[in-house]
């Protein structure tokens, strides 16, 4: 259903019993913040088989996200195959990246793909089945790697300079919130340079110099770094240098985006 090939294995060049299995021909994943693909079931797996991910949200307070399925190799969700979409509703208003969501895909022997997601906090969960979902012909699966490959360096670029935006988001969140939570521990000074050099991260982000996003991202978090020190001096607290990173299979720093009719 899913445009299954059939993979064949010789061993020693000895060909007696060759065994035949269904696998995946192109990758399976969703689409994350910044629209990346990010592929929870990668290609020429053997099925069936089920992979879970647990992802957050991207903004404060959001209780609800989209889920877009996507089948391709390319690194962003748009030069891919849509498979469907999905809304996960109910989620309890929390600071982003705090809601855990989990997302599961399941391919059965037969190609139908079940994606689900649920919300591990309140138990929520929505889900979609797709039944000879691609309609992708062997010559079409071909083309579609084919173009993976040919745009394999491009793709890279533009995931790179989304994955440095996310990154500075984050830093620019994780600033703010600082900011909130101790700007009246610290000098008026500091506070100010801070806020300045979260102004210059949001221009530079806005653009796809990849070198200004950087330059700005690592002047802020030296800056949040001071804010450390300042407040260790003065025997507080200390507020985090940086943004957090995820540990794998926990929360991703590229969150599900946001459902666009929540606002």
């Amino acid at each position: 259903a899913l445009g299954a090939a059939v993979q064949a294995g010789v061993l020693q060049g000895d060909v007696k019993d060759v065994l035949l299995l269904d696998v995946i021909p192109l990758s399976l994943g969703i689409e994350t913040l910044g629209g990346v693909s990010t592929k929870l079931v990668e290609r020429n797996t053997t099925i069936p088989s089920s992979k879970s991910q647990t992802f957050s949200t991207a903004a404060d307070n959001q209780t609800s996200v989209e889920i877009h399925i996507t089948q391709g190799e390319r690194s962003m969700a748009s030069d891919n195959k849509s498979l469907g979409r999905f809304i996960l509703e109910g989620i309890p208003p929390a600071p982003r990246g705090m809601p855990q969501v989990e997302v599961t895909f399941d391919v059965d022997a037969n190609g139908i793909l079940n994606v689900k997601a649920k919300d591990k906090s309140s138990g929520k969960e929505q889900s979609i089945r797709i039944e000879a979902s691609s309609g992708l012909t062997k010559e079409d699966i071909t083309k579609m790697q084919a173009e993976a490959e040919t745009h394999a360096e491009e793709d890279k670029k533009k995931k790179e300079v989304v994955d440095m935006k996310n990154t500075a988001e984050m830093m620019i969140f994780t600033a703010e919130k600082s900011l909130k939570d101790y700007g009246d521990k610290i000098s008026s000074d500091l506070k100010s340079r801070v806020e300045g050099v979260i102004e210059n991260v949001k221009r530079a982000k806005e653009g796809t110099d990849m070198e200004a996003i950087k330059n700005a991202t690592e002047m802020l978090s030296a800056e949040m770094s001071k804010i450390g020190e300042e407040m260790q001096k003065a025997g507080a607290e200390p507020a985090p240098a940086s943004a957090p990173e995820a540990q794998p299979d926990e929360i991703k720093d590229a969150e599900v985006k946001e459902n666009p009719e929540q606002k």
